[in-house]
């Protein structure tokens, strides 16, 4: 495999592990440091944003395996594009119909792009 390809895969899923972790254990805290947003401390809310952190690191795993099952690479590609660009997607419908978010999740939705736009770009490369 390519080394541009294992980086994108790499640098994709520490970031879906490492949030998804940090977001799972401690919600509340994760989200006012890196999001700026103050959650309460509802258990219905919680348990929708630890259900989306779980949804993250489970996917952060998927892409992690492509990097060292070469049969898992597509997939891994496919899952990467899909949860990248769909975060992308949805928080630029948000910031059209919400307004401007706060300057750390502007940030996340560069990040956001970037590695879609990568995985999107390595997954055609992969299929053509």
């Amino acid at each position: 495999m390519e080394i541009i390809k294992i980086v994108i895969l790499s640098l994709s899923s520490l970031m879906l592990v490492f949030v998804g972790i940090m977001r799972l254990s401690n919600p509340i805290k994760t989200y006012a440091k890196n999001s700026g947003i103050k959650l309460e401390n509802d258990a219905s809310l919680l348990n929708e944003m630890r259900g989306v952190s779980a949804v993250m690191l489970c996917a952060g795993i998927i892409i992690l395996l492509g990097v060292f099952i070469e049969k898992l690479i597509f997939t891994s590609f496919v899952v990467a594009s899909l949860i990248f660009v769909g975060f992308a997607i949805g928080r630029l419908i948000s910031l059209k119909a919400d307004g401007k978010p706060s300057k750390q999740i502007t940030q996340g939705i560069l990040f956001e792009l970037i590695l879609g736009a990568a995985n999107v770009f390595c997954l055609i490369s992969i299929c053509c």
